[in-house]
């Protein structure tokens, strides 16, 4: 025979507050209206103490694995109330009494009945073994997604973005765009200076898309010198600033080779998530509208 549980509503905000996990709640505007006894332990602040401050308020210091404090916009907390994607990360956290404890933490979004974000919730867990799973995990992740040659991540790991910012978008409508990037007369360069020049100028190209990015942006050497960029929450009209950036920066810009500074520049496809696409479909749309920019003279974007 079937039965029903009636919880009584104060239930599960009895279990937040007396879980072993330190959790913080913030609401939209970043204050903090919910702080457990895990926080407390965690932390060494009672939750009168930090419940309506700000989570960025010097007492509550997070920190990266070289001992900084974290900027807002560095936060996972943050980047969650502009975006609403769940996030993942490993910081520092800093007691009352100076030390420092090494933490897993997850930035849960908070919605609204009209699926509008409210809020998140961020939770601390300070389990070593955990701490090590996910360490461990990492190393393996960068050697299956990241480029050997270039330190970012490789086509697998791109794909990858795309495919999560695909379902994302189809759950929340949160748009973004792909770039498809690719180096202007690559196989000159390498048959005039050398393999060991062609491998600086990858190096410098992937670069400076990885340091130009905003975090929440992606990027990744789809294969040669042909490279992938997913930038979220821009639309079509947005992303024709983006990628002149980046053509600007790789074109105003050279690359040190003995004694040669070594010009290069890059031609690029751009392009807005669409209903119906696949991320094969928007890969080939904008792999088409760079050949485009290379048809129209190389060096330039092509939007479509």
């Amino acid at each position: 025979m079937a039965s029903s549980l009636n919880v009584h509503p104060d239930f599960y905000r009895t279990l937040a507050e007396n879980a072993f996990d330190g959790m913080m709640q913030v609401d939209i505007e970043g204050y903090i209206v919910a702080w457990n006894k895990g926080a407390e332990r965690m932390f060494g602040y009672v939750a009168k103490n930090v419940i309506g401050t700000k989570y960025q308020n010097k007492s509550i210091k997070q920190l990266g694995e070289s001992g900084e404090i974290l900027s807002s916009s560095r936060l996972p907390l943050f980047l969650t109330l502009k975006d609403s994607q769940i996030r993942e990360d490993h910081i520092y956290i800093q007691h009352l009494e100076g030390y420092r404890i090494s933490v897993l933490i997850r930035v849960i979004p908070i919605f609204n009945n009209e699926n509008s974000i409210i809020g998140a919730m961020q939770i601390f867990n300070d389990s070593r073994a955990l701490i090590a799973a996910r360490e461990e995990q990492k190393r393996v992740e960068q050697t299956i997604f990241f480029d050997g040659l270039t330190g970012i991540g490789n086509r697998k790991h791109i794909e990858n973005r795309i495919k999560f910012a695909l379902e994302d978008y189809r759950v929340s409508k949160v748009e973004f765009c792909v770039l498809f990037i690719d180096i202007d007369n690559f196989k000159r360069l390498n048959d005039t200076f050398g393999h060991l020049a062609g491998d600086k100028v990858l190096r410098f190209v992937a670069n400076t898309l990885r340091h130009n990015l905003r975090a929440t942006d992606s990027c990744g050497r789809w294969g040669g010198e042909e490279f992938l960029a997913l930038i979220l929450g821009v639309n079509l009209e947005g992303i024709k600033a983006v990628a002149e950036k980046m053509r600007r920066l790789v074109e105003q810009t050279t690359v040190q080779d003995g004694n040669r500074n070594l010009g290069v520049t890059i031609s690029i496809g751009a392009s807005a998530i669409r209903s119906d696409d696949t991320v094969e479909s928007i890969v080939r749309r904008t792999d088409e509208l760079m050949y485009k920019s290379k048809q129209n003279g190389r060096n330039r974007v092509t939007v479509g």
